[in-house]
Parts: structure tokens; C-alpha cells; sequence
């Protein structure tokens, strides 16, 4: 059923109090109206010389922009509030810190028509603007996002579109940005009916923040409109307990109650969720709000947000404090999107502690060790279903590939010596 909650007010005792409560659950309004300069930011936010010059600092290198929503959940009380930190520029950002590149990901490396990477062998990612609602601090792509008011172009959409259909190992689509949903209602739609008018393309998925700083563009029409195109799946992007408000309930729910399966991908932030208490309540409240939390990302390495990335080993520790001691459905995947464009790598507790032939030594979330026996029969069901003679499942590299009755006895990485004495002979 379709929530009966409504959607807030504007804030009292703020610059928006005035504000009607239409204007102020109208997306577009929101939009037209965030918080774009220094000026702006004082008239919601007590600023100190030192942090307004930090802002007009950081501004040089990357825009601002929040939502009047997003900006009535800071605390203006608390400097740390983590509301405040995603939201507002500050002059670490300006820091140039060794290891930091424009693009750490190789996005733009891997990208054979502009607005669309390909990187994995069965999916593609397409960034259909450079607009957000937001400029979250911590964006991994502020080369891009910001830089102009702009989407893709129909013409710079279909050479993308051309691309997939003449791809045909590509079954998943990510499509993303900036965000997506900035778009209008027709243009999502030309994307998604032109993605689902191909074959081969099983999966379309929207990567968005908007559920969490501006939760009023999550329309009745707007998902009516998506529905028609599933699979379609979402993830979205919650940080902290403090965005899991009422509004933000009810877009989740909404698209929920449309047939959109909802994920989160949060990212591991210093100061705003790198405590294993905060992020247990976080993934427990987003299960409430029917959101599987997917995964936690280690803070990228690009320009300017060296200040949020903390020890790979905090992200562990959080993982070992929710694995066994919540839902295992309320655990997401802790990983590091390595740079260079390596991709996404798993970085978890280890609960396989030993092996020896026949049998494996494991250990639970209490520290309890366990022997398992494994079955000495290793005949397997592989080979005799049809998927397993199917190219498109076919593994294309990596140790899975040599894994295969006629996979390769060595993998060299290109850049090695041995590497270029093969490619001589």
C-alpha cells in the first residue's frame, strides 16, 4: 500500500519558514533555490572567518550546492555535524595530498565513447549528466560533476545506446552521473525505453542520491514511469542516521511499493560514519526503510577529500561489529574501488582461519573455532546445465578464467619484464 505519510513543512525559525508548504515539496524548487555561495551558506549556517574562507577556498576547485531539505537536517549548533561535513565546502579540500588524481578509478580511461565506461565484462556505466542536486564534499567525481549545467545530449545518448546494441556481452547498465534523476520525467524515460529496446540489456540500474537530499523529486509519476521498464533496480547513497527522516521514508517506500528493488552504497567517511555504533544503526534503519544495505565504500583517492578517508582497518573493524551481531541482511559488502581502474575488491574479516587437506578450521563472530569436513567427493554438477556452454557467462579473465578445464597456467600483468620478452618473441 501506498504510504499515507506526508511530506514536512518547511523548517520554523528558518530563511524558509515563510516558504509554502507546496513551493517547499516541489523538486524544482528545491533545486532553484540550494545554497550555491558563501552568502547564501551564512544566512542558514553561523560561519567563522576561518571556515568562510575556507568556503570561498574550496569554491575555487569545486562548487557548492545543497538542498534547502538537506540543509534544514544540519545542526548549525555542532561543527561536526554530519549532515554539515558531506554538505559544506571546507579548505582541506584545496590540500594537495601524494597518491590524489583527477580520475583515481580510470572512468575516463576505460570510456570508448564519451559518457559511457566500460570496464566490466558484462556491464557498463553511463553518466547522463553532470548535475546534482547536491555536491556531496566527498565525490569522487568532482573532475566532472559541477564543472557545467549539462547533460548528455540525445546525440551524445545515442552513440552511447549504439555502443550497447553492438555489444551484445553487455546485460547490466549503471546508469548514473551526477544524478540521474535531475532529469526530467521524459528524458529518464527516453533513457530507460531506449536501454530496454535492447535485446541483450536484462538490467537497468539508478545510481541517485536524491531520496536523501531531496526526497520530493521521488514523484507518483515518477515511479509510475519507471515501473513500466523493470527490471529497474536503484541504489541509493545514505551516510548517517541523521538523513533517515520521515521524508526520505517515504520516497524509499514509494519506489518500493512500484517494484523498485532498493540498495545503498554507503561511503566510509572520517568523523561522519567510521564509528561501528553509527553504522549499525544506519544499515538497521534503512532495512526499515526496506533498503538492503550493498555496500560500504573505502573513501576514494581523488583530488581534494583526503581529509575524509580513514585506515582501511576501520572499515574491517565496522564489518567484524555487524557481522553475527545484526541481520545478516543489514551487512554490506566493505570494498575498496581500487585505483587505476581495477575495480571494486572485497576487504572483510577473515573467518577461514586454516585448512588442511579434507577439512577447514573456521571461526564465528564470538571468536568460536569450528572444524568442517569437507566431502571427499568433488564431482561436480558443473558442465552439464546449458548456462555452462553459454558465452555470455563465460569468464573473460582473472583467476576464474584459470579455473576452466582449458584455462591458462600463467596470467601475466602487461607491464612486467617477462611480460614484454613474450611480446617480442
Amino acid at each position: 500500500m501506498e504510504t499515507t505519510e506526508t511530506l514536512t513543512h518547511p523548517p520554523v525559525k528558518s530563511i524558509w519558514q515563510d516558504v509554502s508548504r507546496e513551493d517547499w515539496n516541489d523538486w524544482h524548487w528545491q533545486i532553484h533555490n540550494c545554497l550555491r555561495d558563501v552568502e547564501a551558506l551564512k544566512t542558514v549556517i553561523p560561519l567563522t572567518q576561518e571556515e568562510e574562507d575556507g568556503v570561498k577556498t574550496s569554491l575555487k576547485s569545486f562548487r557548492m550546492a545543497i538542498t534547502p531539505y538537506y540543509a534544514s537536517l544540519i545542526d548549525t549548533r555542532d561543527a561536526t555535524c554530519p549532515i554539515r561535513l558531506q554538505a559544506v565546502p571546507r579548505g582541506e579540500e584545496t590540500t594537495e595530498v601524494r597518491g590524489e588524481m583527477d580520475d583515481s578509478l580510470h572512468e575516463d580511461v576505460d570510456m570508448p565513447v564519451p559518457g559511457l565506461t566500460h570496464r566490466y565484462p558484462d556491464r557498463v556505466l553511463l553518466l547522463v549528466t553532470e548535475i546534482c542536486s547536491m555536491y556531496c564534499r566527498h565525490c569522487t567525481r568532482r573532475r566532472k560533476v559541477g564543472e557545467s549545467d549539462a547533460h548528455l545530449d540525445r546525440k551524445g545518448l545515442e552513440r552511447a545506446f549504439d555502443y550497447i546494441r553492438e555489444h551484445k556481452e553487455v546485460r547490466d547498465i549503471v546508469v548514473s552521473g551526477g544524478d540521474p534523476l535531475t532529469l526530467s520525467d521524459s528524458m529518464i524515460e527516453f533513457v530507460l525505453q531506449s536501454l530496454r529496446a535492447i535485446p541483450h540489456v536484462e538490467i537497468i540500474r539508478i545510481g541517485t542520491r536524491t531520496p536523501v537530499v531531496m526526497p520530493m523529486r521521488i514523484t507518483e509519476d515518477l515511479c509510475h514511469m519507471i515501473q513500466k521498464y523493470h527490471p529497474v533496480y536503484i541504489n541509493t547513497h545514505f551516510n548517517h542516521p541523521k538523513e533517515l527522516t520521515p521524508d526520505a521514508k517515504q520516497a524509499c517506500e514509494r519506489l518500493a511499493n512500484h517494484g523498485v528493488p532498493l540498495g545503498n552504497q554507503s561511503v566510509l567517511l572520517r568523523y561522519v560514519n567510521d564509528c561501528p555504533h553509527v553504522m549499525k544503526e544506519l544499515v538497521q534503519g534503512l532495512l526499515r526503510f526496506r533498503v538492503k544495505p550493498y555496500y560500504v565504500y573505502q573513501c576514494d583517492d581523488s583530488k581534494g577529500i583526503h581529509h575524509f578517508r580513514t585506515p582501511l582497518s576501520r572499515g574491517v573493524e565496522i564489518i567484524e561489529s555487524l557481522r553475527g551481531h545484526t541481520s545478516g541482511m543489514a551487512v554490506p559488502t566493505f570494498v575498496v574501488d581500487v585505483p587505476g581502474g581495477g575495480g571494486k575488491v572485497p576487504v572483510m574479516p577473515n573467518y577461514l582461519v586454516s585448512q588442511s587437506p579434507g577439512q577447514i578450521i573456521l571461526r564465528n563472530y564470538e571468536g568460536m573455532f569450528s572444524r568442517y569436513f569437507e566431502n571427499a567427493d568433488i564431482d561436480s554438477g558443473c558442465g552439464r546445465h546449458e548456462a555452462c556452454h553459454d558465452s555470455r557467462y563465460q569468464p573473460a579473465d582473472g583467476p576464474a578464467l584459470m579455473m576452466q578445464p582449458n584455462g591458462p597456467m600463467n596470467l601475466i600483468p602487461a607491464n612486467t619484464q617477462r611480460k614484454s620478452r613474450k611480446d617480442e618473441e
